[in-house]
């Protein structure tokens, strides 16, 4: 079995359980691990940085929605 399919297993088996994963591909942190899985009700915060005039994209506003939605804090910081 390859690691990526190991890695997929994985995702499934920690979604089933009610976690939100993320797969972290670049990080300013080297040795990070390739999984972030986040139970529910955690205090976990993301940060979304734009601009003063910048603009979410759907996507964005998609993902933050759904973080909020699984209890994590979000916030959109423009300085």
């Amino acid at each position: 079995m390859t690691e990526q399919k190991i890695q997929e297993k994985r995702i499934g088996e920690l979604e089933a359980k009610g976690y939100f994963v993320i797969k972290l591909t670049l990080t300013n942190k080297n040795g990070i691990p390739d999984l972030l899985a986040i139970p529910p009700g955690s205090d976990v915060l993301f940060s979304e940085i734009k601009k003063p005039d910048g603009k979410l994209s759907r996507l964005q506003e998609f993902r933050l929605k759904q973080l909020n939605d699984h209890g994590c804090k979000t916030e959109v910081y423009r300085g």
